[in-house]
């Protein structure tokens, strides 16, 4: 494993911790995961955080994972004003109305079946692999759903683990 670290992750293990806790809750909002990741800092490469994330994320409690989600809305809703969920929710934004208001009426009775949104790694996905997605889990159980919804939650903190590493040094904000 090499040593060589990029600017973001350099910038990511020197930063204050409440500043670094923010970045991290900007990437998952479970606080016990972000803690996780703050503990072990600091990481000599890219690969050693993502691996520390997926240990963190393995030892979630289901409370922690419901914590996790909040801060994900539900697909073809992005939060207005956040490119992340935008960006993340791409496939979406092309959809006809007829696909919109059907994601609308999934999301909604699997949130009535599970007590959570649908959480799914949207990055890449059209509106409609989407929906067979949020169609096909809606016959799981919640226990299947969890692990699925834990498995899902992995892939989106490493794209946004990623982004977070691979940004600039200075992101021009003082602390």
């Amino acid at each position: 494993m090499t040593s060589v670290q990029t600017p973001g992750l350099t910038r990511f293990n020197t930063l204050p911790e409440s500043a670094a806790q923010a970045e991290l809750h900007e990437v998952c909002a479970s606080s016990a995961w972000g803690s996780k990741l703050i503990a072990q800092r600091p990481y000599a490469t890219a690969e050693q955080l993502f691996l520390a994330s997926d240990a963190a994320l393995a030892e979630l409690t289901a409370e922690d994972l419901s914590e996790a989600m909040s801060g994900h809305p539900p697909i073809g809703r992005p939060k207005p004003g956040d490119p992340t969920s935008s960006r993340e929710q791409r496939g979406m934004a092309g959809a006809s109305e007829e696909l919109k208001a059907e994601m609308l009426e999934l999301n909604l009775a699997y949130q009535e079946k599970f007590g959570h949104v649908f959480l799914i790694c949207a990055t890449g996905a059209t509106g409609e692999q989407m929906r067979d997605a949020v169609r096909e889990r809606s016959g799981n159980s919640p226990e299947q759903e969890r692990e699925i919804v834990r498995a899902e939650l992995g892939k989106i903190n490493r794209i946004r683990l990623t982004r977070l590493v691979e940004s600039p040094a200075d992101s021009g904000e003082e602390n």
